[in-house]
């Protein structure tokens, strides 16, 4: 399911405009964003936790060379899922 095959089904479910639909899930995505740019957690208790983990700096190797390189230490994006949404999918 692609982002507006997303908001065709919340739109029939809702019984909302394709638009308005659109406008929400625009809405629901900037906020997780922000939120995990803040470093704050997203619960959305039975679906899951967004969270922002740190990424240590390490050494890789070019794969073409094999020469070892360095890779920055990043913050990246986490999902854990919920219990309800683990239990659907099984």
């Amino acid at each position: 399911m692609n982002k507006s095959e997303l908001i065709d089904a919340i739109a029939a479910s809702a019984d909302i405009s394709k638009a308005a639909a659109g406008r929400a899930l625009d809405a629901v995505i900037n906020s997780v964003t922000g939120a995990l740019k803040d470093g704050e957690q997203v619960v959305l208790v039975g679906f899951g936790t967004f969270s922002v983990k740190e990424r240590a700096a390490r050494t890789g190797r070019n794969p073409q060379t094999g020469e070892p390189i360095e890779i920055a230490a990043a913050r990246i994006p986490s999902f854990k899922v919920g219990k309800a949404l683990k239990d659907a999918v099984n």
